[in-house]
């Protein structure tokens, strides 16, 4: 057995072991995007779907074989339609963690004008959603509400979210210190998880999150409380020293230009 062992070490190439490491990572980097998902219990049902392939191979049982052969033929489309949305989101993180160099960022003087106007509009019982672009672009949400390109200020934030602005429902799209849209339509979260008391501005908040990586401001009309969504989660944030703290962890960068 040792002999064998040696001689395979020895047959080994260079190429060989950058092969390994390189599927290594692959495989590691796709499990870190799919962690949480749906598409990440869909891989631990098809893993032990696989293992009873090669049991049924093993122990001749013929009609299992046959039938998840079928169902293997078919798995890559079925992955590609079911899962579309963590797919997208998926190549959109990965996307921005290998090209950071060509992040935008956003500046963080901006924040004191959401914070002022989040906890304003909560103290007034205001509904208001606020999604900030960082890695992954927001242009395809942006369509659909109507295109400002405003420099973000308190005033124009209280004033877009009055009721009776017409352009009060939805979200507020923002991007490097400029409000590129309003009246932007999230996609809501079709999350089991989530507790049936929760409203449809917080459905919308973790449903833009779930798809990418944005940050977003939730403000309940109802509770009068602000809360942030990040990767498919909402946390409250009972002051505004609070939420300018998440805020800043959320955007975070090093002098490497790594997000934290």
């Amino acid at each position: 057995m040792s002999e064998l062992f040696d001689l395979y070490v020895r047959n080994i190439r260079f190429s060989d072991a950058v092969d390994i490491l390189l599927l290594w990572f692959v495989a590691y980097q796709a499990l870190l995007l799919v962690r949480g998902t749906r598409a990440f219990q869909t891989m631990l049902g098809l893993l032990g779907a696989g293992m009873l392939y090669v049991l049924a191979q093993r122990f001749e049982l013929y009609a299992t074989h046959w039938l998840l052969e079928k169902l293997f033929d078919t798995f890559l489309i079925a992955m590609l339609i079911l899962f579309s949305a963590d797919i997208r989101r998926g190549l959109a993180g990965a996307g921005g963690r290998l090209f950071r160099g060509f992040a935008r960022t956003q500046d963080p003087g901006s924040f004191e004008d959401i914070i002022r106007a989040s906890f304003l509009m909560a103290s007034r019982r205001i509904g208001a959603l606020i999604a900030i672009e960082r890695e992954a672009t927001l242009q395809e949400y942006a369509d659909t509400g109507n295109r400002l390109d405003a420099r973000l200020s308190e005033a124009l934030l209280l004033s877009i979210f009055h009721p009776t602005s017409p352009l009060h429902d939805g979200a507020v799209l923002v991007e490097r210190g400029r409000v590129v849209a309003a009246k932007v339509f999230l996609p809501l979260s079709l999350s089991k998880d989530i507790s049936r008391f929760v409203g449809t501005r917080h459905r919308a908040a973790i449903g833009l999150t779930e798809e990418t990586d944005a940050v977003v401001i939730v403000v309940s009309e109802e509770r009068g409380t602000v809360g942030v969504a990040i990767a498919g989660e909402v946390r409250p944030a009972n002051d505004p020293n609070e939420l300018r703290q998440r805020l800043l962890e959320a955007f975070a960068t090093t002098k490497s230009g790594t997000r934290a």
